[in-house]
Protein backbone atom coordinates (compact mmCIF):
# COMPACT_ATOMS: atom_id res chain seq x y z
CA UNK A 1 0.00 0.00 0.00
CA UNK A 2 1.75 3.11 -1.36
CA UNK A 3 0.32 6.69 0.00
CA UNK A 4 -0.56 9.10 -2.62
CA UNK A 5 -1.63 11.61 -0.25
CA UNK A 6 0.66 13.14 2.10
CA UNK A 7 -2.20 14.88 4.26
CA UNK A 8 -2.86 11.19 5.63
CA UNK A 9 -1.10 10.51 8.77
CA UNK A 10 -2.39 6.92 9.66
CA UNK A 11 -3.81 4.46 7.11
CA UNK A 12 -4.99 1.02 7.53
CA UNK A 13 -6.90 -1.11 4.68
CA UNK A 14 -8.08 -4.69 5.39
CA UNK A 15 -6.82 -4.93 9.20
CA UNK A 16 -7.77 -8.60 10.09
CA UNK A 17 -6.58 -10.16 13.85
CA UNK A 18 -7.97 -13.53 14.96
CA UNK A 19 -7.33 -15.04 18.53
CA UNK A 20 -8.09 -18.77 18.43
CA UNK A 21 -11.70 -18.65 17.36
CA UNK A 22 -12.11 -14.97 18.18
CA UNK A 23 -11.69 -12.18 15.51
CA UNK A 24 -10.95 -9.07 17.15
CA UNK A 25 -10.73 -7.12 14.10
CA UNK A 26 -12.73 -8.00 11.18
CA UNK A 27 -11.37 -5.96 8.03
CA UNK A 28 -11.02 -2.66 8.94
CA UNK A 29 -10.01 0.75 7.04
CA UNK A 30 -8.98 3.89 8.60
CA UNK A 31 -7.41 7.02 7.36
CA UNK A 32 -6.38 9.85 9.99
CA UNK A 33 -5.38 12.90 8.61
CA UNK A 34 -2.38 14.92 9.84
CA UNK A 35 -3.31 17.54 12.40
CA UNK A 36 -6.51 15.82 13.56
CA UNK A 37 -7.49 14.32 16.48
CA UNK A 38 -9.47 11.23 15.85
CA UNK A 39 -11.16 9.01 17.98
CA UNK A 40 -11.61 5.71 18.00
CA UNK A 41 -15.04 4.11 19.80
CA UNK A 42 -16.41 1.27 20.64
CA UNK A 43 -17.37 -1.12 23.72
CA UNK A 44 -14.62 -3.51 25.37
CA UNK A 45 -14.19 -6.14 22.90
CA UNK A 46 -15.09 -4.14 20.15
CA UNK A 47 -11.36 -4.38 18.40
CA UNK A 48 -10.34 -0.89 19.83
CA UNK A 49 -7.10 -1.98 21.61
CA UNK A 50 -6.37 -4.34 19.09
CA UNK A 51 -6.73 -1.89 16.33
CA UNK A 52 -4.74 0.58 18.22
CA UNK A 53 -1.49 -1.80 19.05
CA UNK A 54 -1.29 -3.16 15.36
CA UNK A 55 -1.09 0.64 14.31
CA UNK A 56 1.45 0.94 17.32
CA UNK A 57 3.39 -1.62 15.78
CA UNK A 58 3.40 -3.76 18.99
CA UNK A 59 0.93 -6.11 17.28
CA UNK A 60 0.99 -7.94 13.69
CA UNK A 61 -2.10 -8.34 12.09
CA UNK A 62 -2.61 -11.40 10.60
CA UNK A 63 -3.52 -10.03 7.39
CA UNK A 64 -3.82 -6.12 5.94
CA UNK A 65 -1.78 -3.24 5.31
CA UNK A 66 -0.45 -0.03 8.05
CA UNK A 67 1.23 3.10 6.78
CA UNK A 68 2.24 5.65 9.42
CA UNK A 69 3.67 8.60 8.12
CA UNK A 70 3.79 7.55 4.18
CA UNK A 71 5.91 4.68 6.05
CA UNK A 72 5.59 0.75 6.93
CA UNK A 73 6.52 -1.18 9.57
CA UNK A 74 8.20 -3.92 7.53
CA UNK A 75 10.42 -0.86 6.21
CA UNK A 76 10.81 1.80 8.40
CA UNK A 77 10.13 0.24 12.12
CA UNK A 78 13.19 2.53 13.39
CA UNK A 79 12.57 5.64 12.05
CA UNK A 80 8.79 5.27 12.99
CA UNK A 81 9.61 4.68 16.56
CA UNK A 82 11.28 8.12 16.51
CA UNK A 83 8.08 9.64 15.48
CA UNK A 84 5.15 8.32 17.48
CA UNK A 85 4.23 8.52 21.37
CA UNK A 86 2.25 5.59 22.67
CA UNK A 87 0.22 6.02 26.10
CA UNK A 88 -1.16 2.26 26.39
CA UNK A 89 -4.38 1.44 28.35
CA UNK A 90 -2.29 0.10 31.10
CA UNK A 91 1.06 0.57 31.52
CA UNK A 92 3.78 -1.02 33.81
CA UNK A 93 6.40 1.06 35.22
CA UNK A 94 9.35 0.40 37.29
CA UNK A 95 7.71 1.02 41.17
CA UNK A 96 11.26 1.80 42.55
CA UNK A 97 12.69 4.39 39.98
CA UNK A 98 11.04 8.21 40.14
CA UNK A 99 9.21 9.98 38.13
CA UNK A 100 11.66 11.95 37.45
CA UNK A 101 14.11 9.19 36.51
CA UNK A 102 11.42 7.88 34.40
CA UNK A 103 10.76 10.45 31.92
CA UNK A 104 14.26 11.46 31.94
CA UNK A 105 14.85 7.55 31.10
CA UNK A 106 12.11 7.80 28.32
CA UNK A 107 13.80 10.71 26.90
CA UNK A 108 16.83 9.37 26.47
CA UNK A 109 14.94 6.69 24.01
CA UNK A 110 14.89 9.44 21.01
CA UNK A 111 17.26 11.72 19.25
CA UNK A 112 15.02 14.90 19.39
CA UNK A 113 13.54 14.52 22.65
CA UNK A 114 11.49 17.39 24.88
CA UNK A 115 12.89 19.05 28.11
CA UNK A 116 11.64 16.41 30.68
CA UNK A 117 11.51 19.15 33.23
CA UNK A 118 8.81 21.21 30.93
CA UNK A 119 7.07 17.66 29.97
CA UNK A 120 6.39 16.98 34.10
CA UNK A 121 5.50 20.68 34.15
CA UNK A 122 2.71 20.23 31.37
CA UNK A 123 1.22 17.18 33.29
CA UNK A 124 1.42 18.42 36.65
CA UNK A 125 3.20 15.99 38.22
CA UNK A 126 6.60 18.51 39.02
CA UNK A 127 5.55 17.91 42.81
CA UNK A 128 5.71 14.34 42.42
CA UNK A 129 9.25 14.42 40.86
CA UNK A 130 10.99 12.48 43.37
CA UNK A 131 8.12 10.29 44.21
CA UNK A 132 8.72 6.66 43.28
CA UNK A 133 6.05 5.37 40.88
CA UNK A 134 4.64 2.65 42.96
CA UNK A 135 3.96 5.27 45.63
CA UNK A 136 1.71 6.92 42.74
CA UNK A 137 -1.99 6.78 42.74
CA UNK A 138 -3.58 5.89 39.37
CA UNK A 139 -4.69 8.64 38.37
CA UNK A 140 -0.91 10.03 38.67
CA UNK A 141 0.13 7.43 37.35
CA UNK A 142 -2.19 7.76 34.07
CA UNK A 143 -0.43 11.32 33.60
CA UNK A 144 2.89 10.19 34.33
CA UNK A 145 2.38 7.19 31.04
CA UNK A 146 1.26 10.45 29.33
CA UNK A 147 4.56 12.50 29.91
CA UNK A 148 6.33 9.49 28.47
CA UNK A 149 4.41 9.40 25.15
CA UNK A 150 5.25 12.94 24.70
CA UNK A 151 8.40 13.77 25.95
CA UNK A 152 9.68 11.95 22.72
CA UNK A 153 8.59 15.19 21.00
CA UNK A 154 6.26 12.95 18.45
CA UNK A 155 4.44 13.68 15.57
CA UNK A 156 1.41 10.95 15.68
CA UNK A 157 0.68 10.27 19.81
CA UNK A 158 -1.46 7.57 20.72
CA UNK A 159 -3.73 7.38 23.75
CA UNK A 160 -5.55 4.47 24.47
CA UNK A 161 -8.22 5.44 27.12
CA UNK A 162 -6.10 8.03 28.43
CA UNK A 163 -8.28 9.81 31.19
CA UNK A 164 -9.68 6.34 32.77
CA UNK A 165 -8.99 6.65 36.79
CA UNK A 166 -8.52 10.87 36.50
CA UNK A 167 -10.29 13.02 38.70
CA UNK A 168 -12.39 15.90 37.20
CA UNK A 169 -9.23 18.28 37.25
CA UNK A 170 -6.70 15.91 35.94
CA UNK A 171 -8.74 15.36 33.09
CA UNK A 172 -9.46 18.44 32.34
CA UNK A 173 -5.85 19.47 32.34
CA UNK A 174 -5.45 16.30 30.13
CA UNK A 175 -7.64 17.64 27.54
CA UNK A 176 -5.62 20.82 27.55
CA UNK A 177 -2.31 18.77 27.13
CA UNK A 178 -4.02 17.04 23.84
CA UNK A 179 -5.74 20.44 22.48
CA UNK A 180 -2.07 22.06 22.79
CA UNK A 181 -0.64 18.68 20.83
CA UNK A 182 -3.27 19.25 18.31
CA UNK A 183 -2.48 22.90 17.64
CA UNK A 184 1.11 22.50 17.04
CA UNK A 185 0.31 20.40 14.12
CA UNK A 186 0.50 17.23 15.64
CA UNK A 187 -1.70 13.87 15.02
CA UNK A 188 -3.89 12.11 17.82
CA UNK A 189 -5.20 8.51 17.66
CA UNK A 190 -7.85 8.27 21.21
CA UNK A 191 -9.76 5.56 22.39
CA UNK A 192 -11.86 6.41 25.33
CA UNK A 193 -14.94 5.25 26.61
CA UNK A 194 -15.92 8.93 28.02
CA UNK A 195 -18.70 10.33 25.12
CA UNK A 196 -18.18 14.18 26.18
CA UNK A 197 -14.46 13.61 25.38
CA UNK A 198 -14.99 12.39 22.34
CA UNK A 199 -17.53 15.45 21.61
CA UNK A 200 -15.18 17.82 22.83
CA UNK A 201 -11.50 16.74 21.47
CA UNK A 202 -12.07 14.98 18.53
CA UNK A 203 -12.25 15.99 14.87
CA UNK A 204 -13.73 12.62 13.74
CA UNK A 205 -14.78 9.74 15.23
CA UNK A 206 -15.00 5.99 13.54
CA UNK A 207 -17.78 3.81 15.64
CA UNK A 208 -16.42 0.17 15.80
CA UNK A 209 -18.07 -3.16 16.73
CA UNK A 210 -17.12 -6.29 16.14
CA UNK A 211 -13.66 -5.42 14.62
CA UNK A 212 -15.51 -3.39 11.94
CA UNK A 213 -16.19 0.43 11.35
CA UNK A 214 -19.88 1.01 11.50
CA UNK A 215 -20.07 4.76 11.64
CA UNK A 216 -17.31 7.19 10.59
CA UNK A 217 -18.01 11.33 10.92
CA UNK A 218 -17.54 14.52 12.79
CA UNK A 219 -19.23 14.10 16.20
CA UNK A 220 -21.50 16.30 14.88
CA UNK A 221 -22.76 14.80 11.78
CA UNK A 222 -23.03 11.27 13.52
CA UNK A 223 -25.02 12.64 16.47
CA UNK A 224 -27.08 14.51 13.48
CA UNK A 225 -27.59 11.26 11.62
CA UNK A 226 -30.15 10.25 14.12
CA UNK A 227 -32.67 12.69 12.94
CA UNK A 228 -33.23 13.96 16.59
CA UNK A 229 -32.12 16.89 18.84
CA UNK A 230 -33.25 15.00 22.06
CA UNK A 231 -33.65 11.30 24.05
CA UNK A 232 -36.44 10.83 26.62
CA UNK A 233 -36.02 7.96 28.62
CA UNK A 234 -38.78 6.55 30.80
CA UNK A 235 -40.39 3.35 32.06
CA UNK A 236 -43.94 3.24 33.22
CA UNK A 237 -46.19 0.04 33.97
CA UNK A 238 -47.83 -1.38 32.76
CA UNK A 239 -45.63 -0.63 29.71
CA UNK A 240 -46.71 0.34 26.63
CA UNK A 241 -46.67 -1.13 23.10
CA UNK A 242 -43.80 -0.08 20.63
CA UNK A 243 -45.97 0.67 18.00
CA UNK A 244 -48.00 3.32 20.59
CA UNK A 245 -44.67 5.16 21.02
CA UNK A 246 -44.25 5.39 17.55
CA UNK A 247 -47.19 6.92 16.79
CA UNK A 248 -46.03 10.06 19.72
CA UNK A 249 -45.67 13.38 17.79
CA UNK A 250 -41.93 13.97 17.05
CA UNK A 251 -41.16 10.66 18.14
CA UNK A 252 -38.75 9.42 15.31
CA UNK A 253 -36.97 6.31 16.72
CA UNK A 254 -37.90 4.12 19.82
CA UNK A 255 -35.50 1.20 21.64
CA UNK A 256 -36.07 -0.92 24.44
CA UNK A 257 -32.68 -0.16 26.93
CA UNK A 258 -32.74 -2.19 29.81
CA UNK A 259 -36.02 -1.55 31.66
CA UNK A 260 -36.71 1.51 30.14
CA UNK A 261 -37.77 3.23 26.42
CA UNK A 262 -35.51 5.40 24.41
CA UNK A 263 -37.63 7.87 22.62
CA UNK A 264 -35.48 9.73 19.42
CA UNK A 265 -37.44 12.95 19.96
CA UNK A 266 -36.60 16.53 17.90
CA UNK A 267 -39.15 18.79 19.99
CA UNK A 268 -39.15 17.59 23.96
CA UNK A 269 -42.01 20.06 24.28
CA UNK A 270 -43.85 18.70 21.73
CA UNK A 271 -43.28 14.65 22.61
CA UNK A 272 -43.04 14.55 26.25
CA UNK A 273 -46.40 15.78 26.86
CA UNK A 274 -47.82 13.50 24.34
CA UNK A 275 -45.99 10.88 26.22
CA UNK A 276 -47.61 11.84 29.72
CA UNK A 277 -51.31 11.59 27.53
CA UNK A 278 -50.27 8.09 26.26
CA UNK A 279 -49.42 6.85 28.98
CA UNK A 280 -52.13 8.30 31.30
CA UNK A 281 -54.84 7.34 28.52
CA UNK A 282 -53.08 3.67 28.78
CA UNK A 283 -53.99 3.90 32.44
CA UNK A 284 -50.47 3.34 33.28
CA UNK A 285 -47.85 4.58 36.25
CA UNK A 286 -44.73 6.30 35.65
CA UNK A 287 -42.11 5.23 37.56
CA UNK A 288 -39.19 7.73 35.60
CA UNK A 289 -38.68 9.91 33.11
CA UNK A 290 -35.42 11.87 32.31
CA UNK A 291 -34.53 14.09 29.27
CA UNK A 292 -31.24 14.61 27.36
CA UNK A 293 -29.02 15.87 24.33
CA UNK A 294 -28.74 13.40 21.44
CA UNK A 295 -25.04 12.22 21.86
CA UNK A 296 -22.61 10.03 20.12
CA UNK A 297 -23.73 7.10 23.27
CA UNK A 298 -27.38 7.44 21.61
CA UNK A 299 -26.06 6.78 18.26
CA UNK A 300 -24.50 4.02 19.29
CA UNK A 301 -27.14 2.28 21.37
CA UNK A 302 -29.49 3.29 18.10
CA UNK A 303 -27.00 1.74 15.70
CA UNK A 304 -25.93 -1.82 17.73
CA UNK A 305 -29.12 -1.90 20.35
CA UNK A 306 -26.17 -1.65 23.09
CA UNK A 307 -24.65 0.99 25.38
CA UNK A 308 -20.29 1.76 24.75
CA UNK A 309 -19.88 0.95 28.32
CA UNK A 310 -21.31 -2.64 27.90
CA UNK A 311 -19.06 -5.89 27.40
Amino acid sequence: MTSTNPDIAVRCRGLVKRYADVVAVNGLDLEIRRGECFGLLGPNGAGKTTTIEILEGLTPPDSGEVEILGQSWEKDARKLREKLGISLQETQLADKLTVDEVVRLFASFYINARDPNEVLARLSLEEKRKARVGKLSGGQKQRLAVACALVGDPEVLFLDEPTTGLDPQSRIQLWDQIIGFRASGGTILLTTHYMDEAERLCDRVAIVDHGQVIALGTPRELIDSLHAANVIEFACEPDLSEELLRSIPGVTESRRHGPNWRLAVDALTESVPALLAAIDHAGSRLQNLSTHRATLEDLFVSLTGRALRED
